[in-house]
């Protein structure tokens, strides 16, 4: 995962303004100090994703509502009065519909992982179904600084089986909030929450591979889950085939993988000459995944709304899980010999 921390190049997100020039980087020279870092792209780029998300909740007519963007952006931040929408909104809301349907219409999926920037809002303003774990892997420090914008208290309601953590942003200037009580019903006007009975766990990707800072959160490779990538610093090909790899190994047959990839690991092969869909269906598909590619301009259509002009190199994908997970493989290993020990005993009675 090292190549993972060591980011370079534009991540899988969109940029509200042209690469991140010395004249780009003094435009949002405000944003960056609220935060307190004066050079961090990475920090940058989920502040600009946030940007983004705050200008679309802010619309007459919004393809959905982030009231926690806010808290990442400046207060004079300029906002776009064009009425088409933009690809990276267009992305967030056609993810947000596919992870809503499926822990909500498929039985047993209630793990999800969520590969971002570190300021997703998902957890805490879409309507989890109970018992739904949440799993953030993003970049420790972006997560760390996006937590201090959200909150200035943490509370965590019920026993470690029906647990709310709910947290107070300062941005919603709440001057009650010392007087709620351990109901959750009395939660009900504080800002950013998990849903109840829900558990949101945050896994930084720094300190060891997916598959193994997962695990030690306990996420279950014998349960369905659905992933998700919008936002995770990817600076090679290598380094997502990483990722790919782990979501294979740790993903059950019918899992879904969904999100956006950067359009330049497509470029990264000397010599390609297939298209953008051969290359992503032979990358998935060696990882046992069906894959299929969504066309932003589809989604604006079924929508209702006008696509945003302009280049934006983003791919967005929805994949199946095809193959067994290793843990799923493990398991019938073990029930296989089980019932094999268990027939020679028979067998040897019978003599």
């Amino acid at each position: 995962m090292e190549s993972l921390v060591n980011f370079a190049r534009a991540p899988a997100v969109a940029i509200l303004h042209p690469p991140l020039t010395w004249a780009s980087k003094k435009k949002v020279n405000g944003l960056r100090a609220k935060l307190g870092d004066d050079n961090d792209p990475l920090l940058l780029t989920a502040i600009n994703s946030a940007s983004l998300r705050f200008q679309e909740t802010n619309r007459p007519e919004p393809l959905f509502v982030d009231p926690y963007a806010g808290c990442f952006v400046s207060p004079n931040v300029k906002m776009d009065m064009r009425q088409c929408s933009h690809h990276y909104c267009l992305a967030t809301k056609f993810i947000d519909d596919k992870l809503l349907r499926t822990v909500n219409h498929i039985d047993g999926v209630n793990q999800v992982v969520l590969l971002t920037d570190g300021m997703d809002t998902r957890p805490y303003r879409l309507s989890w179904p109970p018992s739904t774990v949440i799993f953030d892997l993003s970049p420790e420090r972006v997560f760390r600084s996006a937590a201090e914008k959200l909150a200035v208290q943490k509370i965590v309601i019920g026993t470690s089986n029906c647990a709310d953590i709910v947290w107070f942003p300062p941005c919603c200037c709440l001057s009650w909030k010392s007087s709620v009580q351990q109901e959750h019903h009395n939660f009900s006007r504080v800002g950013a929450k998990i849903p109840r009975n829900c558990i949101f766990l945050h896994v930084p990707m720094e300190p060891s591979g997916i598959q193994q800072s997962l695990r030690a959160k306990g996420f279950n490779g014998n349960r369905p889950s659905i992933w998700v990538i919008q936002g995770l610093p990817v600076m090679t090909l290598a380094s997502f085939e990483e990722v790919l790899f782990s979501v294979s190994n740790m993903a059950t047959n019918g899992s879904f993988f969904l999100g956006e990839l950067p359009a330049w690991l497509a470029e990264t092969e000397i010599g390609i000459k297939s298209s953008t869909g051969q290359w992503m269906e032979k990358l998935f598909m060696s990882n046992g995944f069906r894959v299929d590619i969504i066309g932003y301009d589809d989604i604006a259509r079924n929508l209702g709304k006008q696509l945003a002009q302009g280049d934006y190199k983003n791919i967005l994908f929805v994949a199946e899980q095809l193959q067994f997970s290793d843990d799923q493989m493990e398991t019938w290993r073990r029930e296989f010999q089980r019932v094999e020990e268990q027939g020679d005993e028979e067998g040897f009675e019978e003599l």
